[in-house]
């Protein structure tokens, strides 16, 4: 199981893009590109929430959070794009993955909306066997939920399961779960060291990602 924003594709500057012509729009003040990078994590809502309000947890007025919310959702639907690429690693670690035969999911709290086309605009759709979004399930991350229902999708115990992932949300998740967690130490953990969240292992990116799995299922197996 993958993470999208911050582990498979750098999304801040098309987000922030996205939440600035929101606020232009409302008559606010923006927001600087590296502050909305550090709201990014919870879902499009909690996203949108931070910007109007200029912190993690608040709650804005409710009318103003209705207006704000559809014209957000139409911006990023233009700006989705834009500069959105996958990071360094990751087309190759997702090559040799599928190279070693394991089925991938994603696991993410993007809404579908923008999830799936996303990953056809970027020619990923076609690595992953399952994709859950922040609005496939009941349940986001960090709640396990996503990650239970993945596994019970491959039809899989949690502990045969992997989550690769960026932030807090992810780790949270993945000992919920009873999953083990490699986290990548470049994406949205709002500037936080990922080492610290104590994930299994901390991976410069999926393609170590990939080497580190075949070394651990080749000492498993007895070869090494």
């Amino acid at each position: 199981m993958i993470d999208l924003d911050g582990t498979l594709l750098d999304t801040a500057g098309d987000l922030a893009e996205a939440a600035n012509r929101m606020l232009q729009d409302l008559g606010l003040a923006q927001c600087e590109p590296a502050t909305v990078r550090g709201y990014i994590g919870n879902g499009v809502e909690r996203l949108v929430k931070r910007c109007l309000t200029g912190d993690w947890q608040a709650e804005p007025d409710a009318a103003l959070l209705a207006r704000a919310m559809p014209i957000f959702r139409e911006h990023y639907d233009a700006t989705l794009t834009l500069t959105t690429r996958p990071y360094p690693g990751v087309m190759e670690g997702l090559k040799a993955l599928r190279d070693m035969g394991v089925p991938l999911a994603v696991i993410t709290n993007k809404a579908e909306r923008f999830t799936l086309p996303l990953l056809k605009q970027l020619g990923l759709s076609g690595y992953f066997g399952l994709v859950l979004s922040g609005d496939s399930l009941p349940k986001k991350k960090p709640d396990p939920l996503p990650l239970t229902h993945a596994c019970r999708h491959f039809g899989i115990a949690p502990a045969e399961m992997l989550l690769i992932g960026d932030s807090e949300n992810d780790t949270q998740a993945a000992r919920a779960a009873g999953c083990p967690v490699f986290c990548v130490p470049y994406g949205y953990n709002g500037g936080r060291d990922v080492a610290k969240l104590k994930p299994d292992a901390v991976v410069t990116d999926l393609l170590e990602a990939s080497r580190l799995i075949t070394l651990l299922t080749t000492k498993d197996a007895g070869v090494v």
